[in-house]
């Protein structure tokens, strides 16, 4: 028996249910004249993910079974084509989706797929395994289902293939995939909504792997692809045979509907499907930042970004990103020279805006600053410069940068970077002046490897090498004050980054850290750093999750606490 499975790895839009509705017909139109018997569609993929908070209103799940609705009027002709379509489902008896007593809010909507052929709902699955962590709080709109969904498909021979179905979390849980096989389930499908962050690619088809060696069952991983606030999904779905043996798999960060065919002699079965290009950690962060530059302006509807380009190596990596993800016509520079600025500042800036074919524009800020200084001075007098003017400098800038985004309605792209981000390395009101934060997850040290990998790549064709090297070698330095750099303030950034990791992304205390030879005076600054700049960080731009735990949903600490470790 031959079956022919197609996963439509789409960028759905949340809130767009019928738009959604209409990609869903449109594939499955294109799947049926391809010859498949089945298709599946992302996890929710009728509304999008994540809806969040929209979830909490009635109108919005009537939208979705309007567009339910929608999608068994517009496939009802495609004979013999199974399409699974996820969205979210009422219990029996719900009106609202949510039941309020007092001061308890109880969910009482589903995470569910439906299975359709000939425009008539057969099964609807509902998902049991909830996340709870990370960037996920799906208990806060969902109630888990329970049993197993086995359906079955008819193969090209007319021969029938039981199909076990599951949704994203179920899969990481050895008991839904197991109820699925014990139920008859010859294959299962995955159909999934899973957020990138460095790695996540390989745990993923690892923990896949363990679910297809415990039942002997060959699996597909039918997954989402684009950027979401600040959370990206890069697609990458797949297939594994029953020796767990990945012999499929879609391209990663782009939309495909990806082509599966097995067919099974005997006991023996032959997968075949195409195969993604090659993976680095480097070139698997760089689409995932430009794919979410790309979604966050386009699906907001801004016509373009704006960088306030200085000739330092952050807003240079962000204008590298921002022109790969929206071309060079869509980007804007402006440089903004303070009386501290070197002159090879001015040189590389516009050498890099040169070598991408933006737009740059020079505005002096040395009046502005001047003018700042003439007019706190009474205020100021018997008290020496300090951090204060230099801060100064950092909202004039904003301030400039607004006033364009403002002008033209382009989006004010924010270059700072995680390491900046942790230790509150930045002005508030200055340089975290903006609307969306690019690299506010990146630490510096891969900044660096970032830009590197950039220059010796060139994966959207918009201009090789386009960071000069002297932005690549020169030491970092916001410019504020004669000769500063930034290690006059924090520790060399190797020091500093490993341990934002241990004590930010993986919870290990102080104690641990400098058992692990790091230097205890070290440790207790950037620990006090991190702690104290919680307020700066509340009012950051939203930016891009590329780490298993970022400074936004995933990060959320009390600016108010004495404890101290």
């Amino acid at each position: 028996m031959t079956i022919k499975i197609c996963v439509a790895q789409f960028n759905f839009v949340v809130g767009d249910m019928a738009g959604n509705a209409r990609r869903i017909v449109e594939a499955a139109e294109a799947a049926h004249a391809q010859g498949a018997q089945l298709l599946l569609t992302p996890e929710l993929a009728l509304c999008g993910y994540a809806a969040e908070d929209l979830l909490l209103r009635p109108a919005f799940i009537d939208a979705c079974d309007d567009a339910l609705k929608s999608v068994l009027a517009g496939t009802a002709h495609l004979k013999g084509l199974h399409l699974v379509v996820g969205h979210p489902a009422r219990r029996h008896g719900s009106v609202s989706g949510l039941l309020r007593e007092r001061s308890v809010q109880s969910a009482s909507l589903f995470n569910a797929a439906s299975v359709i052929e000939g425009g008539v709902v057969l099964h609807t699955y509902c998902k049991r395994e909830l996340p709870n962590y990370q960037v996920f709080d799906e208990r806060r709109y969902f109630i888990p289902g329970e049993g197993h969904c086995v359906f079955d498909v008819a193969g090209s021979d007319g021969r029938l293939l039981r199909v076990g179905l599951l949704i994203c979390e179920d899969a990481w849980f050895d008991a839904p995939a197991a109820d699925a096989k014990e139920a008859g389930a010859e294959l299962l499908v995955v159909v999934n909504a899973s957020p990138f962050h460095a790695g996540k690619g390989s745990e993923r088809e690892d923990h896949m792997r363990a679910r297809v060696l415990a039942t002997g069952l060959p699996l597909v991983y039918a997954h989402l692809v684009g950027g979401q606030d600040e959370v990206v999904f890069e697609g990458r779905s797949f297939v594994l045979n029953p020796q767990g043996e990945l012999v499929g798999r879609a391209i990663s960060f782009e939309e495909a509907l990806f082509p599966i065919e097995l067919a099974r002699e005997s006991r023996a079965w032959r997968i075949e499907a195409p195969m993604d290009r090659p993976h680095s950690p480097e070139a698997d962060l760089w689409h995932a930042l430009v794919l979410g530059v790309r979604d966050y302006i386009g699906k907001n509807g801004f016509p373009g970004a704006i960088i306030g380009l200085s000739g330092g190596i952050d807003s240079a990596l962000v204008l590298a990103i921002a022109v790969d993800a929206l071309g060079k016509e869509r980007v804007r520079t402006v440089m903004m020279p303070s009386p501290y600025t070197a002159d090879i500042s001015w040189i590389d800036a516009r050498d890099m805006a040169a070598r991408l074919g933006v737009r740059h524009d020079e505005v002096a800020i040395a009046p502005e600053f001047e003018a700042f200084k003439a007019s706190l001075a009474p205020l100021f007098e018997g008290r020496d410069e300090d951090t204060t003017e230099e801060n100064i400098q950092a909202r004039i800038r904003g301030t400039l940068l607004m006033a364009l985004s403002n002008k033209f309605g382009s989006i004010v792209l924010t270059t700072g970077n995680k390491s900046e981000m942790a230790t509150g390395y930045c002005t508030l009101y200055g340089d975290m002046a903006g609307g969306f934060a690019v690299i506010k997850d990146v630490v510096k040290t891969m900044v660096f490897r970032l830009a590197r990998w950039r220059n010796a790549h060139d994966p959207y064709g918009t201009g090789a090498t386009p960071i000069p090297e002297r932005i690549i070698t020169r030491p970092p330095s916001a410019e504020l004050k004669p000769d500063q750099t930034d290690q006059d303030s924090l520790p060399p950034y190797e020091v500093l980054d490993a341990i934002i990791e241990r004590y930010m992304e993986n919870d290990r205390s102080p104690a641990e850290i400098v058992a692990e030879g790091y230097d205890p005076v070290d440790v207790d600054k950037v620990v006090r750093l991190i702690r104290i700049n919680e307020y700066k960080r509340r009012q950051a731009p939203v930016g891009i999750r590329v780490t298993h735990r970022s400074f936004g949903k995933d990060w959320r600490y009390p600016i108010t606490s004495r404890y101290r470790a």
